[in-house]
């Protein structure tokens, strides 16, 4: 009877977790990636038998060590380091301005305006798709209308609010 895979996973379990460590000097890593490798093992011998499973499973514990430490030094390259907060003194808040929303309540103000002008209809399809989310077929279930009668009140209504925004951008 020859071993199954848990059982040579579990003898060799230090081992990997051994080889492991010495490329990423963390325990905790080096545990979850000699898992990993279990895993994947697994994976595979369900759909191709394994020739040399003890060696399957090192190799792949090894790739997995040395793909998480490419992994770490392209992070540690592309995040800031959080000791340095001047580096953040040049970047713009992520907070609006008073002069931001200032011109957001003007534009929501217009919109609402422009809103306000529209059939009654149109208004409730347009707040149904854009705001509810309801699908086309369902505002015409709704309203007892036909789908072509929905798109086509969307079409003028978003047309109308556009054209209305542009007008206010153009001031």
């Amino acid at each position: 009877m020859s071993p199954t895979l848990a059982s040579i996973f579990m003898n060799e379990r230090r081992s990997l977790i051994g080889s492991i460590l010495r490329i990423v000097k963390d325990p905790g890593i080096a545990e979850d990636l000699s898992q990993e490798a279990y895993l994947r093992a697994q994976r595979t011998s369900e759909s191709q038998q394994i020739s040399h499973v003890e060696g399957f499973l090192h190799q792949t514990a090894r790739n997995l060590a040395l793909d998480h430490l490419r992994r770490s030094k392209t992070r540690q390259t592309y995040e800031m380091d959080s000791g340095a907060p001047e580096a953040l003194d040049g970047m713009p808040a992520d907070v609006y301005s008073l002069e931001n929303a200032l011109i957001e309540r003007e534009r929501f103000r217009e919109f609402r305006s422009a809103l306000s002008c529209l059939p009654a209809r149109a208004q409730t399809v347009i707040v149904l798709s854009r705001i509810e989310e309801w699908p086309n077929h369902r505002i015409a279930k709704h309203l007892d209308v036909s789908e072509r009668t929905v798109f086509n009140d969307l079409k003028l209504a978003m047309a109308h609010c556009r054209d209305a925004l542009h007008r206010l951008e153009q001031k």
